[in-house]
């Protein structure tokens, strides 16, 4: 079990890197306990502890079990075991949103209406069972120290042109995900096969520069940090932003040609043990207090439309040059989830591109 301990324990939690094992954080109840609530989530600890700790002062009969894992991870110990350790969810968060509506489409959520469930923008609610909780975008980021100016991309046609013209200088230097591996990084690939007309050249750019094939967002950017690397595509711009107001040499930049952008999804699990404790979770995380903690001390970009200033959608469409394309919750999503399309995109990723897997 993970300590909750000081801030430089926090840290150090906040560029540690995927190794892929469940852990688990337990938080005591703060009055008399009365209920428990499990959390399986991809959120890193650092990020979600503030939510976590502003929801048991609101509900402070409540104890919680955060579990943090992978996508895949938690999408496998649903659909198999069930629970990891004994400790059955109540609530399933996860940045994989076409995994999380697999799960709805499978059976293994319940419905649950409310005041904040209906007030979020149609795109971020299916079937009142697949809640979008967040906005964050999938920005490039790179070391303004290291990289030169002229070669900041702006575009991912800039980026096809870096990988075209300077082989030399960006050989093993460019960083993304191990789609094989990473729930997040099969989304974001598959969505940019769908929007971007430089697809084929990219990931063949990919192949050709050796590309440093990464778990997570988290271990790009370690990668970044330590000049491993000097381009980070499709990195979630919460944990970039998170990294830079804490003192790190970083700076992302918002695809003017077109910013995906993702949204976590929560939803209740049908066989939660705890219901009433997961839908006051889910409605306080949903809640306008809710969303201003995920803003003021997560840096997770809250989906609620009405909040403005750092850290919000509002504050994403005034800085982005070019359109943001928010991931729709709901069926589409499974599309690339189908068992032959899968196998064939993956075949086809690996044929570009490669396995240049780096370990942590």
């Amino acid at each position: 079990m993970r300590v909750v301990g000081s801030l430089v324990c926090m840290l150090l939690l906040a560029r540690a890197s995927c190794a892929g094992a469940m852990e688990r954080t337990h938080f005591a109840a703060v009055g008399e306990e009365r209920t428990g609530l499990v959390i399986y989530s991809t959120t890193d600890f650092v990020a979600i502890r503030p939510l976590l700790e502003s929801f048991q002062a609101a509900n402070p009969g409540v104890a919680i079990d955060y579990v943090e894992s992978l996508t895949k991870e938690i999408y496998e110990t649903v659909i198999g075991p069930g629970s990891w350790q004994g400790l059955r969810p109540d609530v399933i968060a996860s940045s994989a949103m076409d995994l999380q509506v697999k799960l709805v489409n499978d059976g293994y959520a319940q419905t649950h209406v409310s005041p904040q469930t209906a007030a979020l923008p149609g795109w971020a609610n299916w079937r009142d069972q697949a809640f979008g909780f967040s906005f964050e975008p999938a920005v490039m980021v790179y070391d303004p120290k290291r990289l030169p100016a002229a070669d900041v991309p702006t575009t991912r046609f800039d980026l096809v042109r870096l990988l075209r013209e300077k082989t030399d200088l960006y050989q093993g230097r460019i960083g993304t995900y191990d789609i094989a591996e990473s729930g997040i990084g099969y989304l974001f690939a598959t969505q940019d096969a769908l929007h971007a007309h430089t697809f084929g050249r990219l990931i063949e750019g990919f192949g050709r520069n050796a590309v440093r094939l990464s778990c997570c967002s988290s271990d790009v950017l370690d990668a970044i940090e330590a000049g491993q690397v000097l381009i980070g595509y499709n990195v979630l711009g919460s944990y970039t932003k998170l990294r830079i107001e804490g003192g790190a040499s970083l700076a992302m930049v918002l695809p003017k040609d077109y910013t995906l952008v993702m949204s976590r999804v929560a939803l209740i699990h049908r066989d939660a043990p705890n219901p009433k404790a997961a839908k006051a979770f889910l409605d306080y995380l949903l809640s306008r207090k809710g969303q201003e903690v995920l803003a003021r001390e997560s840096h997770l970009y809250p989906v609620h439309p009405d909040l403005d200033g750092p850290s919000t959608a509002a504050e994403l469409r005034r800085k982005a040059e070019g359109p943001l394309r928010p991931i729709t919750v709901g069926p589409g999503l499974l599309v690339y989830l189908d068992k032959l399309k899968h196998a064939r995109f993956l075949d086809e990723w690996r044929v570009s591109v490669g396995n240049n897997r780096v370990e942590p």
